[in-house]
């Protein structure tokens, strides 16, 4: 069995629009306390990419840039046993989801749910779906930005999470 793992608290604002929700953080993330840390992971650029940041700027500096955009981060599980770093290792049936319909229902402003990668998205499906009672934001299952789906290139997948854009805040 693996190490049982705790994830990071959500990050967004009052006025999130769109929830990015991964599976469980990495090793990397972990360790830092901070979401997307493993250096080759994709996520800060495909985010810079489509709301005009620099990816390199300071942790904080970026997550500003998020909120301006009304882009909150969080991950479907909460809790889970894994061995290693690999969404494929986390055991199943260890998994405790986040209550992410109570979140929801406080948050009425987000729009759309973004599912980072595969795992997330079966999590979602799994574990949330079926507690939220309303109809819940869009959701948009789009392909994980982890180095270990490195098979998509940056731009693909730019152009695949750019279906985010219609739901992002709009400078006043």
């Amino acid at each position: 069995m693996g190490e049982v793992l705790v994830g990071l608290p959500p990050r967004a604002d009052a006025h999130c629009r769109v929830l990015v929700l991964g599976s469980m953080p990495g090793s990397a993330s972990l360790r830092g306390a901070q979401y997307y840390a493993h250096p080759r992971n994709r996520f800060w650029p495909v985010m810079g990419a489509l709301c005009g940041f620099d990816p390199a700027a300071s942790y904080e500096a970026r997550f500003d840039a998020l909120q301006r955009a009304g882009i909150g981060v969080w991950d479907v599980i909460g809790r889970c046993e894994r061995p290693g770093s690999l969404d494929a290792a986390i055991v199943r049936g260890s998994e405790v989801p986040n209550a992410i319909g109570d979140w929801l229902a406080s948050h009425p402003e987000v729009a759309a749910i973004a599912l980072n990668g595969g795992k997330a998205a079966d999590a979602f499906r799994r574990h949330v779906r079926p507690t939220l009672a309303d109809t819940p934001p869009a959701l948009l299952a789009l392909p994980s930005t982890s180095p270990a789906h490195a098979a998509k290139g940056l731009p693909a997948l730019v152009e695949a999470w750019a279906a985010i854009t219609p739901f992002l805040r709009r400078p006043a």
